[in-house]
């Protein structure tokens, strides 16, 4: 049973028995009805919450967030709850614009060497800037969201095909939830992340690794990750992990002063866990990241680009240099040379159909004990028939 603890309290949507979306708060096992318990627990606020979803809460700013919290703090765990396993979860916000990012430097070294074994397997501007690229907010679904295998095009042994993807990968990553906005034409520093960024959850950005191999270059990632990412229900205010913060690697290059975080250091201690179809197949180490979550913040805003409520940027594949804590299964097949094996005497060097993919998290709690952060799920399914025919 998971159990999210007293401390962490994290927001999600919830509905019971096909009834109207709430926003609830994880405590323990159970749910709090934050909808209903809003007037008596923070009845300057109450109305943030009747729309069902997060995203008048995240709107309202770091000084709301604060108060809010202090109130649940001290409350909610008084309050009645629902069990978890009565409620149906839902996206917990709605999604503005969604980019990824590429911050773990095992994973990009592993990346490298595999596809280009005779040259520096980091690109040359790996370590002066987080790299990343932009997703698409509409194929962001919520955990428990069946899984449709992409078709597209991709190199055959013949030549270039059209057809189902056959190396379908998962990406372990944590995403952060923007919840203030900015300016057009203004930067947001390292220093002003938590002014912005409400809190973080797990996500799954699938990947469809042939088709994404063949339209790379030259400009990046696009269908090969359009096709789904999936994020845990529940977001973790920013605040509960305050304990948590970790400085980030040694950096053996110079950074830009834009990038200097020396003062505002958002590494964070977090432990993910990778299984399919019930076997875990690793644990990677969130403290691992070359880059944080406050340094692509600003780096994804210093040219001027804005900020807008719901705003979903992830860290990228959390892999560390260990086999056991790669975060993908590009890494841990090693393109597909070294199958996996599953508790079930099965293999995988890439996802099957019917294949059942979970990331969960964990961290300390104040206390020292270990709390969960969620999980984020996801169920592949056979590509539609329909999809590149032409047929409606």
């Amino acid at each position: 049973m998971t159990s999210f603890g007293t401390h962490l309290l994290p927001y999600g949507s919830f509905s019971t028995a096909g009834g109207a979306r709430r926003v609830g708060v994880a405590v323990d096992d159970g749910v709090l009805d934050l909808t209903a318990a809003a007037p008596r627990l923070v009845p300057d606020h109450a109305a943030l919450f009747a729309g069902g979803t997060l995203d008048a809460f995240l709107a309202a700013g770091r000084s709301v967030w604060e108060q809010v919290r202090s109130a649940l703090l001290q409350h909610a765990a008084e309050e009645d709850l629902l069990p978890l396993a009565d409620v149906v979860l839902h996206l917990p916000f709605t999604v503005a614009d969604y980019v990824d990012f590429y911050a773990s430097e095992a994973h990009a070294t592993n990346v490298g060497r595999m596809f280009r074994p005779d040259s520096d397997p980091l690109p040359a501007a790996w370590k002066h800037l987080p790299i990343g690229y932009h997703g698409r907010a509409g194929t962001v679904v919520v955990s428990g969201t069946a899984v449709q295998r992409p078709q597209g095009l991709r190199r055959t042994a013949e030549g270039v095909a059209f057809g189902r993807s056959l190396r379908l990968d998962l990406e372990a990553e944590v995403g952060f939830v923007v919840g203030s906005p900015s300016e057009l034409g203004t930067s947001v520093p390292v220093g002003a992340f938590a002014d912005h960024v409400f809190g973080v959850c797990l996500v799954n950005d699938w990947s469809a690794r042939d088709v994404q191999a063949f339209e790379t270059v030259p400009l990046g990632p696009f269908l090969g990750k359009s096709f789904a990412t999936s994020v845990s229900p529940w977001v973790v205010p920013l605040q509960a992990l305050e304990h948590v913060r970790a400085e980030p690697p040694e950096r053996d290059v110079p950074i830009a002063p834009y990038l200097d975080d020396r003062l505002h250091p958002w590494g964070l201690d977090l432990s993910l866990e990778v299984s399919i179809n019930g076997t875990v197949v690793s644990r990677p180490e969130f403290r691992d990241m070359y880059w944080t979550g406050a340094q692509q913040l600003a780096h994804l805003t210093v040219n001027g680009a804005s900020l807008r409520t719901g705003d979903l940027y992830a860290s990228g594949t959390v892999s560390g240099p260990e086999r056991d804590r790669r975060g993908c299964l590009l890494e841990l097949s090693w393109n597909g040379t070294e199958p996996v094996a599953l508790d079930d005497g099965t293999t995988r060097t890439f996802l099957e159909d019917g294949d059942v993919v979970v990331v969960r998290a964990t961290t300390a709690d104040p206390g020292g004990g270990v709390v969960h952060l969620g999980e984020v799920r996801g169920t592949v399914v056979p590509a539609s028939e329909a999809a590149g025919s032409g047929r409606a």
